[in-house]
């Protein structure tokens, strides 16, 4: 049978000794007990612990009448929530809380179709969808004016400003009334909606005219035409509220104007290197936090433009996104953006600093805005 030697047997060792022994042994059980459990990989975390809050990209599907939920981080398909006919123009309230969604009634029809041949409008299928973030679910619908595209959130949340382009109008939605309360005038074929950061004006891009109205918001008057390079799609605002980026799809162009002046004051052309055949068709943009790095998909020419704001300049163009990437979307932390390329039903996801496309997520359908959470 094994012997046990203990320090009282130990031939020499004082009581004082055992003491010290027995202090420190204490010591240290106080310690560990101090630090908590084992929370290194492989362990399971305290129940108290805060995590890493998950990223989410939502989807718009235009083709297949919903949004399509993905991991940010994988990609992984979480889940389609069903919204109604042609969902387009997607974006989170402030709390992150409600998805808004615009969907229409109107048949689609690319550049140049003869209208008199599609078929009739549902226009009872147009509004502004709500989905329920947490429950993922559709739980309103608002009404939004004729043939709704893309919008706007007003800073405190109350109101949503509307383009409506058979009209040629921009509704303007009262949120907490549910009802539309205004319809003005803004110019044929109103498309991208952008608010200023203070709320303060509204900015219409007008696709027919090659221009972009602004509209002040207290009084819905259009203050002012901003000229533009033909056909204007979108608008990013710096966070400062001083120039406005408005991407030009015919043009390959950006067209920079002044918030104040409200006149353009220049452009920045695009190219895409080694690529003759289809040039930049800037569609989406989208602003890092900071206002310092701007990035435009560039529609069938499958790329993203990366626009040094301070030069004003391209610094470089990530290419092979997808098939006509349009509705882009950038991560909280700036690393990664997501594009949404309808003819090749498919989400890139792309890490910014290697200027490369990570994954490619088949959806189906006709993937059209991005939403990032």
């Amino acid at each position: 049978m094994r012997s046990r030697c203990t320090s009282k047997d130990r031939p020499g060792v004082t009581p004082a000794a055992r003491w010290s022994v027995a202090l420190a042994v204490t010591t240290a059980v106080i310690a560990l007990a101090c630090v908590g459990p084992d929370t290194r990989p492989g362990t399971e975390a305290p129940a108290r612990r805060a995590t890493a809050a998950k990223s989410t990209v939502f989807v718009s599907n235009e083709t297949q009448g919903s949004v399509v939920i993905l991991d940010a981080a994988t990609g992984a398909v979480e889940g389609r929530i069903p919204v109604g006919k042609r969902p387009r123009g997607i974006k989170l309230s402030r709390d992150g809380k409600r998805l808004f969604v615009a969907l229409s009634g109107s048949p689609i029809a690319g550049p140049g179709v003869d209208e008199s041949k599609l078929p009739p409008a549902d226009r009872a299928a147009d509004g502004i969808g709500v989905i329920d973030v947490e429950s993922r679910t559709l739980v309103r619908t608002y009404p939004s004016g004729q043939d709704p595209e893309s919008f706007d959130l007003s800073p405190d949340g109350r109101t949503l400003y509307v383009s409506n382009e058979e009209t040629a109008e921009m509704s303007v939605l009262d949120l907490e009334g549910g009802t539309i309360t205004r319809r003005v005038p803004v110019c044929d074929e109103p498309e991208g909606v952008t608010l200023s950061p203070d709320g303060r004006v509204v900015y219409v891009t007008c696709e027919a005219v090659n221009a972009v109205a602004a509209v002040d918001t207290r009084s819905l008057a259009v203050i002012a035409r901003i000229p533009t390079a033909a056909r204007p799609r979108s608008v990013a605002v710096t966070p400062d509220g001083r120039t406005l980026f408005i991407t030009c799809e015919n043009a390959a162009s950006i067209t920079v104007a002044d918030a104040a002046s409200r006149e353009a004051t220049g452009a920045i052309q695009l190219t895409v290197p080694d690529v003759t055949s289809t040039p930049p068709r800037p569609m989406g943009a989208v602003l890092t936090a900071d206002g310092a790095t701007l990035f435009i998909s560039n529609g069938r020419a499958q790329s993203i433009s990366v626009i040094d704001v301070a030069k004003r300049l391209p610094s470089r163009v990530i290419q092979g996104v997808g098939a006509r990437p349009w509705g882009i979307g950038l991560s909280s932390d700036g690393r990664h953006l997501y594009t949404a390329n309808g003819p090749s039903e498919d989400v890139s996801f792309i890490d910014v600093l290697a200027a490369t496309v990570e994954r490619k997520v088949h959806v189906g359908g006709s993937p059209w805005g991005i939403a990032v959470r």
